[in-house]
């Protein structure tokens, strides 16, 4: 990777799949080192704790010069090491080799520049590590899990567990809790909610081999790079396609999954009102997919694609010729959920809404210049 920060980008995806974290762990990872690499690449143009003469854009060969390009990879760097040594210690010397290698890679060794924007990016690194610390995302959910008819129930080996139940006390990064609530579901029983059953039930009935692959496909599950991953890795692809800078780059990954945690935030804030019944569990005709499986947190609205929807919009925002592929992948997750059997289209559509509404807000949040994506 020629840009420091789609390197550890891709260092960080090398970490998750061993580390066995689920989707929403994950997303938290990708989002806390990405909004360090972009404030730290800003701290250096701003010239903090550095003599402005040190780096002055175009003070070197080519674009905004030798010491810019080499301080704003030294700060990646030194933000990247702080933040996933936090999140992986046991790796931290594969991280701090991976300094060492950058920080040698130009012509003539270690450049001076490199040195004081990576010093200034471990500063920054720790300064996102230490809010993260407080988001309350570590801290157990604590509620109770309403019974009766149609309303979802655990799957897990402990009946009051809900996956990714912190979320609903975390705090995002741009939004606000409950900001973005979808309308009520179908009501259980209704002919409205029944259609939309049978719906998923024929598909299980009638399931190909390729609605199958699709399913498995967007799975994504713990011990993989998860969907956030994945879509770092469709964003690497276009940042490489387009040639932008780094700094440019380390801002299409902040806001890439700054937003995708908060739609993730705003989807359960929903899943946690509504409590829905999963298809599979209404229907036990519905046959689920092993490799897929049924997450273990209610129907109502659909997480992958309350994230993949937030993913579109911000991407289709920097790359606006790539929307209609992004939306046709969009298009492609939502479906992969109900080949699987575990979402009703409406599940879908809500959360499209959802991580649409949140990703236009936060692209309005960043352009501001007033948001957690400004140091400040």
């Amino acid at each position: 990777e020629s840009l420091a920060s789609s390197a550890w980008q891709a260092l960080a995806r090398g970490q998750v799949p061993g580390a066995k974290l689920n989707p929403v762990a994950a997303s938290r990872v990708y989002a806390t080192l990405a909004v360090a690499d972009y404030r730290a690449v800003q701290a250096v143009e701003n010239g903090e704790g550095e003599p402005p003469t040190e780096l002055l854009p175009g003070a070197g060969l080519g674009r905004g010069g030798r010491e810019r390009l080499e301080a704003e990879r030294g700060a990646v760097a030194g933000a990247s090491a702080v933040v996933l040594t936090s999140f992986f210690p046991g790796s931290s010397a594969q991280f701090e080799d991976a300094v060492q290698q950058q920080e040698n890679a130009g012509p003539g060794g270690p450049h001076p520049a490199f040195v004081a924007g990576e010093e200034l990016g471990r500063q920054t690194g720790q300064e996102v590590v230490a809010a993260a610390a407080t988001d309350g995302f570590s801290v157990p959910w604590t509620g109770t899990v309403p019974v009766g008819s149609g309303y979802w129930f655990s799957a897990g080996p402990q009946l009051n567990t809900v996956g990714g139940a912190m979320l609903t006390h975390t705090r995002p990064f741009f939004i606000t809790h409950g900001q973005f609530p979808p309308g009520p579901p179908p009501l259980f029983g209704s002919q409205e909610y029944l259609t939309a059953l049978h719906e998923i039930r024929q598909i299980s009935d009638t399931r190909t081999s390729e609605q199958t692959a699709i399913a498995i496909f967007w799975a994504m599950n713990a011990g993989t790079i998860t969907t956030a991953g994945y879509w770092n890795q469709v964003a690497a692809d276009a940042i490489d396609a387009h040639g932008l800078t780094e700094r440019e780059a380390a801002h299409v990954y902040a806001l890439l999954d700054a937003t995708m945690f908060d739609a993730a935030i705003a989807c359960w804030d929903a899943k946690l009102t509504w409590w829905f019944i999963r298809p599979s569990q209404a229907d036990p005709g519905i046959k689920l997919i092993p490799v897929v499986g049924l997450p273990n947190h209610p129907s109502y609205p659909s997480g992958h694609s309350c994230s993949s929807s937030a993913v579109a919009e911000v991407l289709s925002h920097f790359f606006p010729d790539q929307r209609a592929q992004l939306d046709a992948m969009l298009a492609q997750a939502g479906l992969a959920r109900m080949y699987a059997g575990i979402h009703y289209r409406f599940d879908i559509e809500a959360a499209v809404g959802i991580g649409r509404g949140v990703a236009r807000f936060a692209i309005m949040a960043d352009a501001s210049g007033n948001s957690v994506l400004t140091p400040h």
